[in-house]
This record gives C-alpha cells, structure tokens and sequence, in this order.
C-alpha cells in the first residue's frame, strides 16, 4: 500500500483550502458551502470531517500547533544552557515556517481568534517558549533581550511584509538576530554571576 500524493488527504485538502479562502475573503465571509465548492465535494462529505468552520480552524491550530507543543516538550527535558537556548530558536524558525499560513490568519482575524479560546491556546505556547528562553534570575536588560528574540521571530510575520527582499533572507536574518540576542543576554548575565 504505497502512500497516496498529498489529494488523498481530505481532511488536510480542506484545512488548506478553508485557509486560502479565509485569506482571500475573510473568515467571517466564508461559507462552508463555498469550501466545498471549491474542493468539489458535497457538503456532506465535508461535513463528514468537519461540521464548522470553528472546526476547521482549531483543527488547524492543532495540526500546525504540534511541532510546537514537541518543541516545547524537547526544550523542557534539556540543560538550560545557551547551546540548548539556540537550538530551540532554530526549531522554533523551523516550526514557524509550517505554521506560516496559520500565523497570518491570527494576524487578520483577532476577533476570532478571541472568540475561539485558540488565543489562550497560542498564549500558553509562547508563555511556554519563553520560561524556556528567560532566566528569571537574569538582570532585567537581558530577561528583555531572551524574550525580544522570542519575538523576533514573530515579526518576521508581521512587521517585515513591508521589507522588500527574499523570504529565505529575512528568515536567516531573522534568525541571527534573535541568536545574537540570546547570546548577548547570555554573556552578560555570566558576567554578572
């Protein structure tokens, strides 16, 4: 039983078409009717998998969301020094590449987001992240430092969609910013220790 290319997927067939025209029309616009349409599948069928878009769309964040929830895991059972600092940022690079199309749709549906409790859900991953990242018992300027490069990361959603440049640039360039925080925050707190 060879595994079938990525169509034979429905359920993924649907989260990925329920996101394109989320993007495009916005979420509150789009119907159910109009994600089936667009698959070419009844509504029954869809309905099989999913019976809301609320569905859908926690669907999604649980899918995208688990390379996080296992970074988040590997990270608690390591050493906390900055080797291990750096490596859960590149994950975390990684991880967010996957949930690109994800971190957009927060971006434009707030509200949403709100309404769904996935927001608690995304909070609670970064609050995660951050205890990871953080020395609590770090002078102030550094705790700022770990947790700006956390951050980093995420504007490189936002705040670069107006940098002209190459995706792939601004993700490594993203990514040395946030290490030469982390590295920054790492060598003064040793000093001050």
């Amino acid at each position: 039983m060879g595994s079938t290319p990525r169509r034979g997927d429905t359920r993924q067939r649907i989260q990925d078409v329920a996101l394109e025209l989320f993007a495009e029309h916005g979420y509150e616009k789009t119907s159910l009717r109009e994600i089936a349409e667009q698959l070419e599948v009844t509504k029954a069928a869809l309905y099989y998998h999913f019976k809301t878009k609320e569905d859908i769309v926690l669907s999604l964040f649980q899918d995208l969301g688990r390379p996080m929830d296992e970074l988040i895991a590997w990270g608690e059972q390591q050493p906390r020094t900055l080797e291990t600092k750096q490596e859960l940022l590149r994950r975390y690079s990684a991880a967010m590449d996957i949930g690109e199309p994800l971190m957009r749709f927060v971006q434009e549906n707030q509200a949403t987001v709100r309404e769904l409790s996935i927001g608690q859900i995304f909070k609670n991953r970064m609050l995660a992240m951050s205890a990871l990242i953080r020395d609590p018992e770090a002078p102030m300027v550094d705790q700022v430092r770990s947790v700006t490069a956390l951050f980093c990361m995420h504007a490189r959603m936002f705040a670069l969609q107006t940098v002209e440049g190459d995706p792939e640039d601004k993700r490594e360039a993203v990514l040395e910013v946030a290490l030469d925080l982390l590295t920054q925050a790492h060598a003064s707190s040793s000093t001050h220790g």
